[in-house]
């Protein structure tokens, strides 16, 4: 594997196409102004190593207002994303330029959102301070920075069985066992280490029972996750001194349910913790609570509080869609102390009123809660809990939703055509959210034969049936490949499935 260009990144395979809804600056906007911040309109959006390029491709076809730049070294997962930019129809300009390359080319605009996912814990300090400095020279005042990556002290336990797995795949490890092979092998050889049942194995059983869960997890990711030369895990503080740098500061989880204290710690832990006179020394205290192992953050250059009546007046005017079916609306929500009901009087009303999987404004919904007894404080409560669960989704501008179907459709049709032989994508894209929508190889292709002209499930269920025939390829259901016609009857099943449940809301969303 050669270094001088992949800077000790995994560039054996390439990475899973994964779609990540917190690259989506639409949904920035929510988080912030629940937690009681400004948050910008963005036109310009960069996302830095941006793997495969789903999110970048599904958000570039689906925000036309948005221009879109972003960079990942690896050139053939950069050709990858332009191909899919470029089939939508939508115009990104994107790169395989290293970060300190790209980071300092001429013709970047000054942004209003910067992401970077599952980036920073796997490069350098020298890379990190590429993009720290990218940050405060280009992200616009005002702006939002999004950021995951491992926390501690959630991986405390465990990151000594990295460091050993790594260590045998560089000493063991054969130049032509690949990456996936010495992933492979390090893992059977941890198996044989904690067999031999170690004092730290007895210290840390968390840590033995999480390698367990990762060994089902898809080898592509497990290289990328485990085998890169530099992996530093790091403190909520360690990170604010970074970008203190950059001239952000933390505005929100932006995964909600986080930001939900109650739900998380303690009565006497959210005491001790907001009695803590410092942002950063509360968050780190927070991390400790819950034992953080992954941090998805908004920070803001600029961060403005939002007066009472101005967050609320602002409020009003954001628009949420339900983005489930009825069937599957959330009664219960889990956070890090256990599991709470959502209240009947709070929730039913909301999902009366979006259950047309339209989109609705905040006012809508205050007006329609208020005629029942509920407040605007405890609207506010369940629509962070709700985005959270990813029940509802903010809906973009009226103008753009109409502008971006035609190139959504486009998108969709392509990753639903690369279906016909693989199911490595699980997304399609929505012009009514602005992002991406969960979409199963069957029910891609499902939909596929609905777009050239079939109108029962038997139908669908036929024209797929077809497909995997013409491939030699059968379903596996319950750990056992079917036979014959068994195929068949799991497909009209599913047909049928989809076409009650799922179709009519992918139908609302614009697909």
């Amino acid at each position: 594997m050669s270094t001088e260009w992949s800077a000790g990144y995994v560039t054996d395979v390439n990475y899973t196409f994964g779609y990540y809804g917190e690259l989506n600056p639409l949904r920035c906007r929510l988080p912030l102004l629940l937690s009681g911040w400004h948050a910008p309109k963005v036109e310009n959006a960069c996302e830095l190593g941006f793997g495969q390029g789903l999110s970048v491709s599904i958000h570039a076809a689906a925000q036309p207002s948005v221009n879109w730049y972003g960079t990942d070294f690896n050139p053939s997962q950069a050709a990858f994303a332009s191909e899919m930019v470029g089939l939508a129809g939508a115009d990104a300009k994107l790169y395989d330029e290293a970060f300190a390359e790209f980071c300092h080319r001429a013709d970047l605009p000054d942004f209003d959102f910067i992401g970077l996912h599952g980036i920073w814990t796997w490069i350098s300090d020298e890379n990190r301070a590429v993009l720290v400095d990218f940050v405060r020279r280009k992200l616009k005042p005002g702006g939002v920075l999004y950021v995951s990556y491992n926390t501690l002290p959630g991986w405390s336990a465990t990151a000594p069985l990295r460091h050993l797995m790594k260590r045998h795949a560089e000493v063991m490890g054969a130049p032509g066992q690949g990456i996936i092979g010495r992933t492979d092998a390090a893992l059977g050889f941890m198996d044989r280490f904690l067999a031999l049942e170690p004092l730290y194995a007895k210290a840390n059983p968390v840590a033995v029972e999480r390698l367990k869960q990762i060994k089902d997890q898809d080898r592509k990711y497990l290289a990328h996750e485990y085998m890169n030369r530099d992996w530093s895990p790091m403190y909520f503080s360690d990170m604010e001194a970074w970008l203190r740098e950059a001239k952000v500061s933390f505005g929100s989880s932006a995964f909600t349910l986080d930001n939900i204290h109650e739900l998380n710690m303690t009565p006497a832990q959210v005491e001790f913790m907001r009695s803590a006179p410092d942002a950063s020394l509360r968050e780190t205290i927070r991390d400790f609570c819950v034992n953080q192992q992954f941090r998805r953050d908004y920070w803001v250059r600029g961060l403005r509080a939002v007066a009472g009546h101005e967050q609320v007046t602002t409020l009003r005017e954001e628009r949420v869609v339900l983005t489930t079916g009825k069937e599957e609306l959330p009664k219960t929500v889990r956070g890090a102390t256990g599991e709470a009901l959502l209240l009947d009087q709070i929730y039913q009303p909301i999902f009366e009123l979006l259950l047309d999987h339209r989109p609705h404004t905040i006012q809508e919904l205050e007006s329609h809660l208020g005629a029942k007894g509920v407040n605007f404080v405890q609207l506010s409560s369940a629509l962070m809990i709700l985005l959270g669960l990813g029940a509802i989704h903010p809906a973009g501008p009226g103008q753009d939703i109409s502008k971006a179907k035609t190139r959504t459709t486009a998108l969709n049709k392509a990753i639903a055509r690369r279906s016909v032989s693989v199911g490595d994508i699980g997304t399609f894209a929505s012009p009514v959210i602005a992002g991406g929508v969960a979409a199963p190889r069957f029910q891609q292709l499902f939909w596929m034969s609905k777009q050239n002209g079939a109108k029962t499930p038997d139908e669908w269920a036929a024209f797929v049936w077809s497909l995997l025939q013409s491939q030699g390829q059968a379903i596996i259901k319950d750990g056992a490949t079917l036979q014959g016609d068994a195929n068949l009857a799991e497909l009209k099943a599913q047909a049928e499935a989809w076409g009650a449940k799922v179709l009519p809301l992918w139908t609302a969303l614009g697909l």
